[in-house]
Order: C-alpha cells, then sequence, then structure tokens
C-alpha cells in the first residue's frame, strides 16, 4: 500500500512533513519519503490534507463492562453479558485511532477473553496488553475492587502472585505502592507493601521478562516504587514535592504516566463531596508534577484512566492544557507510550521496519488537537498495514475516490482498502508475545 500526498507526523522529534508517501510492505513500513513515482503493484491512497500519525497509545486504561442503563430503569446483567460491553469499549479504542491500549486492572478475565476473542477475529480492536489481577496488601482495595486484585503479603507470596500472573497470560504486572484514594478505608500516603515485599515483586518480574507498572499516589510508596525499579509509575501526583525522585526517574528512564482525565472525572460532581474535593487538590498537585517532570526530562505517556474509549483523546488535551506542546503530547500518545509498554522497537513511530499501525487525521491536529477528539476527523486507521477502522468505513467508496490514478495504471492496483462488505478485514488484530 502507498499512502500518499500526506502530511507525516513520524513521532522521532522532528517536526512533521508534507507532501510525503508511506509505503506499506507484510504490515510493515517499508519507507517513509518524499512523495514521488508509484511503485509498481501497489494500492494507492491519496492523503491530500490529512496528517498522518502513529497508532495511539493509551498506556493507562481500564476496559470496564460499562452498559447503559436501560430507558425503563436498570436490570440484572446475565453472565457472559458484560463481555459484549467490553468488546465495544475496545471497538471504540480502536474507531478513535487507538491501535494499542495497556489495560492496568479490570474484573475477573474480562479483559484477557477479549484479548483471545480478537486475536481469533471476533471483533475489532486494539492491540490489547493487560496486567491480570492487581497485585496488592490485603488492603480495602481487595474489598473495593474484587476481582481486580491479588493480594499478597510477604516476599514470598509477592513472588506467587507474580508467577501467577504470568501463568493467566500477563503482558506485564501491576502493583499498588500505594492505596487508592477512592476507596473507603483506604489510606495512599504509607505505602501498601513493604520495601522487600516490592523489592521482590520487581526481581520476579523482572527475572521473568517482564516490566512493572506502579500505581503510585503517596510518596512513601511511590519512592519504593522509584528506588526499587519499577519500569512505569501511574498518576504519582505529588512527585513535585520531590524532586529528586523526578531526577531519579529520569536518569533510569522510568516513565511517567500522569492520568489527568481522572482527576477531571472525579472532581466533575458525580462522586461524594469529600472525594470531589480532594480530586480538585489532586488535579492542582497533578498538574505541578507535570511541569516538573517535563523540566526534569521524565519520559512522559499518556493514559486516560477510565474515562469513555469515545474520548480517550481527553488526555492529549489535558496535557496541553497543563503545559505541554502539543508536539509533545503526540509524543506521549505515541513514541513514549510504546516506550511504557516495551514496545518501542516495533511501535510508536514511523519508521522503517515498525508495525504499520497509523491513525489518519482529516486536519492537522498539531494545530488543532481538538480534532482527535472529533469521530469525524479520524478518517483512517491501519493495524499492521490493514485498514480496520475510521470516518472513510461510513462510506466505503470514499477511499477508492481518493484512489488516485498513476500514470501506467496498468501497474497499480487501486482499492477501497475495505472488505467487499464494506466492513474492516477480520483477524488483523494481533498481540505481541
Amino acid at each position: 500500500m502507498w499512502l500518499t500526498n500526506a502530511r507525516v507526523f513520524d513521532a522521532t522529534g522532528a517536526a512533521a512533513r508534507d507532501g510525503r508517501a508511506i509505503l506499506i510492505e507484510d504490515g510493515l513500513i517499508a519507507a517513509e519519503d518524499q512523495a514521488g513515482a508509484v511503485p509498481d503493484g501497489v494500492d494507492v491512497i491519496d492523503l491530500a490534507g490529512r496528517t498522518v500519525l502513529p497508532g495511539l497509545i493509551d498506556a493507562h486504561a481500564h476496559v470496564f463492562a460499562t452498559p447503559p442503563t436501560p430507558d425503563d430503569g436498570a436490570e440484572p446483567l446475565w453472565p457472559g453479558l458484560t463481555a459484549h460491553f467490553v468488546a465495544t469499549g475496545l471497538r471504540e479504542a480502536l474507531r478513535m485511532g487507538f491501535t494499542t491500549l495497556r489495560d492496568v486492572g479490570s474484573y475477573g478475565d474480562e479483559v484477557i477473553t477479549a484479548r483471545q476473542a480478537m486475536r481469533y477475529g471476533a471483533f475489532p480492536g486494539p492491540r490489547l496488553l493487560t496486567c491480570g489481577r492487581i497485585v496488592s496488601a490485603t488492603a480495602p482495595g481487595g474489598r473495593f475492587f474484587d476481582g481486580m486484585y491479588r493480594e499478597a503479603d510477604g516476599p514470598d507470596e509477592v513472588r506467587k502472585a507474580v508467577r501467577e500472573q504470568v501463568r493467566r497470560g500477563a503482558d506485564f504486572v501491576k502493583v499498588m505502592s500505594t492505596g487508592a484514594r477512592s476507596v473507603e478505608l483506604e489510606d495512599p500516603h504509607p505505602a501498601q507493601l513493604t520495601g522487600p515485599e516490592i523489592a521482590a515483586l520487581v526481581d520476579e518480574a523482572h527475572r521473568l521478562g517482564y516490566r512493572v507498572a506502579a500505581h503510585a499516589e503517596g510518596l512513601a510508596g511511590t519512592e519504593l516504587a522509584i528506588r526499587l525499579g519499577a519500569d512505569t509509575i501511574e498518576h504519582g501526583m505529588y512527585l513535585n514535592q520531590r524532586p529528586d525522585l523526578l531526577d531519579e526517574m529520569a536518569a533510569a528512564g522510568q516513565v511517567l504516566v500522569p492520568t489527568l482525565s481522572c482527576y477531571y472525572g472525579v472532581a466533575s460532581g458525580q462522586w461524594t463531596a469529600p472525594l470531589v474535593r480532594l480530586a480538585r487538590h489532586n488535579l492542582a498537585e497533578a498538574s505541578r508534577t507535570l511541569l516538573a517532570a517535563r523540566a526534569a526530562g521524565v519520559p512522559i505517556a499518556l493514559g486516560h484512566d477510565w474515562q469513555p474509549f469515545s474520548d480517550a483523546a481527553v488526555e492529549l488535551i489535558r496535557l496541553v492544557e497543563h503545559g505541554m506542546t502539543t508536539h509533545e503530547a503526540l509524543l506521549a500518545a505515541t513514541a513514549t507510550g510504546a516506550r511504557a509498554l516495551g514496545l518501542d522497537d516495533r511501535l510508536g513511530t514511523i519508521q522503517s521496519g515498525k508495525v504499520a499501525d497509523l491513525t489518519v487525521v482529516d486536519g492537522d491536529p498539531l494545530t488543532d488537537p481538538v480534532l482527535l477528539r472529533d469521530r469525524a476527523q479520524i478518517w483512517l486507521v491501519l493495524q499492521r498495514g490493514a485498514p480496520v477502522a475510521g470516518a472513510v468505513f461510513d462510506n466505503s467508496a470514499a477511499i477508492a475516490a481518493n484512489a488516485r490514478t498513476a500514470a501506467d495504471s496498468r501497474s497499480v492496483t487501486h482499492t477501497s482498502a475495505l472488505s467487499n462488505a464494506g466492513r474492516p478485514r477480520s483477524g488483523t488484530t494481533e498481540t505481541p508475545g
């Protein structure tokens, strides 16, 4: 496939360039260069007026089943129905340009089941990484989030908990280095696990080749997570009070996922008054931490947390509103997101040899990032070089209308980039091993 006449943001740190072309072969980016002569025997899509980004990456998401309330009131859900709502959320994430998603905690086996379903072509969705159960100490959160946590006490039990997640098919390990403020009776200021317990968890995960994400609110547990080698720090809103820890993160290459959107969600007033006040306070702390982390050179990745997938890109807007440039925020949603997941050798940038996960936006999100929140502007989404979603799918003739006639039409196979039914080809979503 030959994508031509595009504005390309390659996420390597370079400025976006106009009039570019991308050659896709066997699901990989074969070349990205100035638009020119069309290679023989390839499908051509003219992207004049559009911008190509690496497929967006959400490094911190909770894939919950959140069914709508029927007009005649709520009702009990039949067993298995939640899987359909999980699938709906994942399809929506892909539709909005997110080709890779890291689930940092969900209930039961819903996400692992959905990942396998996508692998077998049951429905299209993002490349999905899951932590299995979150490893925590025995704590109120284990009751509050029943089915999401694996409680463990003592270094040996923590090691066993890590091995259990690997056995379940987890892609990484998540640890509650602190409690969560949203949990009744849980204080996030003391570390939830002890130093020896966190050290055992990180050591066991790394020994087995798995990365560690640490839920980090209070500074005591956050410090342990950073100094004992967690790969990503989730939230970390109070780190502005400890610039020494930010310097250590920058030196070690540990990624911060600030999740600003979650504070907006709680502060919106839908929760109890004390939690709303606390969320507003934490948002101010998180905003200061974002600026301090940026100044210290800490890698920052995008994570929208638990907000609807139809508006996952709102986190990118929040990053810009709180001090990042649009260029930096797009890097957080692409190259640094891939780094957070340990997939930067194959995802996150538009470079030869990388997987051809691409998001095509109608217009220029570098000058107007709000475009990324508009379904109509997410024109085309590709996974491994295959068109799988986008506004163009609402009118399958649109790609055909944009297929440019080459000088020798016999050497070019024009395509609508869709199946005969006008829907995504099945089985295009794969999960890295």
